[in-house]
C-alpha cells in the first residue's frame, strides 16, 4: 500500500540527539554494537525490499535527459479539480532544514528552478520557512501557510515521519493541493508524493558491492549516522540481508553522528585489533575521516562505499581505492516545484512519483568529477541542475 511507503525520511534527520546513540567507540570485543530489526521487523519489511531491489532495474518513464521528470511505476492521477487560470501562482514550501551538505545542495537548485518558473510565469511568489529541525517549529509553519489563506498549493519535505503526519493531514484538509517530497509521512493525502527509490535500494547497492570485492572471510566495518531513521535503518537493514550467507564477516555497527573526528577514531581502534576489509556506510559524510584512519595506520586502504559528495569522490580518484557511491538522488529538489506547477495547470502526475536512484561506479568516475570541477567540496554530483541557468555560481557561491 502506498501508505506503508510513506514511511520514509530524509538523508540526515538530524533532529535526533546523537545523545541517541548508545555506542561511542567500540569495546575491546566489538559485539555488533546496535539492536537491529531484521526481517519482518520495524525496519524490514521484505515486499518492500523487493520492489525497491526490483525497481533499481526498471526503465523510468520520462526524458531521458531529465532524471528529475522521469517516474518508476507511475499510477498518474487527474488533478484537473486544482487547475488555477492565469499561471502567477503564490507556491508556499515548508522545509524541514538545511543543515547537511545534501539539502544544502537542494534547496540551491530549487531555488533555481523557481527562478525560471518565475520568469515563465508559472509561479509569481515562491514563500519559504525553514524549520531548522523543530518539528513544533514545522508544525506552526504548516498551519501558518494554511491560515493566512493564499497559498496555491503547498510543498512540504518534514523534518521527521509521524510528528508531521498531523500537519500535513490538516494542509491536505484545507483543499490547498499538498506536495510531499524527500522524507514522507503516514498519510497518502498529498496528491503526488516524490522520492527516489529509497533506503533498501541505497544499503544494497553499497552491500552488494562488497561482497562483490571481498572474499568470503573477509571482515566489513559498517559506520552509520544515527539510530531509529526509517530511511537509515532501511539501509542497514538491506545490507544485513545482503551481507547474510555471503561469507562476510561484520565486525560492528558503528553510530558516528557523521562526525569526522569520531569516525576517524572509531576506525582507528578497529584497526588497532586487526584489519577492516571493507567499509560500509549509510552515508557518505564522514567518509575521507575513515580513509584517513587507515592512512595512520599504514593499512591497506579497504573496498570502501561512500555516497556522491564530492570529498568523497575526488579521494576516491586521488587514492586509487576501490569503491562505489551510492546514490539518494539529489536532484528530486527540482521535482516538487515542478510537480506544483502540474498540478495548478490541471496536469496528470503520478500519486506516488519514484525517481530513479542508482549508484556511481568506478566507470563513471571521471566523468561526473569532470562535470562538478568548479564545484566545492561539499557539492553532491547527481544535483541534476547543469541546465539551469545559475550554473555554475549559485552552487559554486553557497
Amino acid at each position: 500500500m502506498r501508505a506503508s511507503r510513506l514511511a520514509l525520511v530524509g538523508l540526515a534527520a538530524v533532529t535526533l540527539l546523537l545523545s541517541a546513540c548508545s555506542t561511542d567507540t567500540p569495546t575491546e570485543t566489538p559485539p555488533g554494537d546496535q539492536p537491529t530489526q531484521t526481517a519482518d521487523g520495524e525496519w524490514f519489511v521484505r515486499a518492500d525490499y523487493d520492489r525497491q531491489l526490483a525497481q533499481r532495474a526498471m526503465t523510468p518513464e520520462g526524458p531521458a535527459d531529465k532524471p528529475y521528470l522521469q517516474a518508476i511505476q507511475p499510477e498518474w492521477i487527474d488533478t484537473a479539480k486544482f487547475k488555477k487560470d492565469g499561471g502567477d501562482a503564490t507556491v508556499c514550501f515548508s522545509n524541514a532544514s538545511i543543515s547537511n551538505p545534501w539539502r544544502v545542495t537542494g534547496w540551491i537548485t530549487m531555488q533555481q528552478q523557481v527562478e525560471v518558473l518565475k520568469q515563465s510565469g508559472d509561479i509569481g511568489e515562491f514563500r519559504v520557512s525553514d524549520a531548522g529541525d523543530d518539528d513544533n517549529k514545522q508544525i506552526s509553519d504548516i498551519q501558518a501557510f494554511v491560515e493566512a489563506g493564499d497559498c496555491d498549493s503547498i510543498i512540504i519535505s518534514p523534518s521527521t515521519t509521524a510528528t508531521l503526519t498531523p500537519a500535513v493531514q490538516a494542509a491536505c484538509d484545507s483543499g490547498v493541493p499538498v506536495v510531499v517530497f524527500d522524507r514522507g509521512v503516514q498519510t497518502d493525502c498529498a496528491v503526488t508524493y516524490i522520492h527516489p527509490i529509497g533506503g533498501y535500494a541505497f544499503g544494497a547497492d553499497a552491500a552488494e558491492f562488497l561482497v562483490k570485492n571481498l572474499e568470503p572471510g573477509k571482515k566489513v566495518l559498517a559506520l552509520r549516522i544515527l539510530p531509529g531513521v526509517d530511511v537509515l535503518e532501511n539501509r542497514w537493514a538491506a545490507a544485513q540481508e545482503v551481507f547474510k550467507g555471503s561469507g562476510i564477516e561484520v565486525l560492528g555497527n558503528e553510530f558516528t553522528g557523521g562526525d569526522g573526528a569520531k569516525i576517524k577514531d572509531i576506525v582507528s581502534q578497529y584497526l588497532q585489533r586487526g584489519d577492516v576489509d571493507g567499509i560500509w556506510m549509510d552515508a557518505g559524510d564522514g567518509a575521507v575521516a575513515a580513509l584517513e584512519a587507515f592512512e595512520d595506520a599504514g593499512k591497506p586502504y579497504p573496498v570502501f562505499s561512500g555516497e556522491d559528495e564530492l570529498t568523497f569522490m575526488r579521494k576516491w580518484k586521488d587514492t586509487g581505492i576501490k569503491a562505489i557511491a551510492p546514490v539518494y538522488s539529489n536532484f528530486q529538489w527540482r521535482t516538487p516545484i515542478l510537480a506544483a506547477t502540474m498540478i495548478l495547470k490541471g496536469e496528470k502526475v503520478p500519486s506516488e512519483w519514484v525517481l530513479p536512484q542508482s549508484p556511481i561506479t568506478d566507470a563513471e568516475l571521471d566523468d561526473y568529477l569532470a562535470r562538478n570541477a568548479d564545484m566545492p567540496s561539499l557539492h553532491y554530483a547527481k544535483f541534476g541542475g547543469e541546465d539551469l541557468p545559475g550554473f555554475p555560481d549559485a552552487w559554486k557561491d553557497r
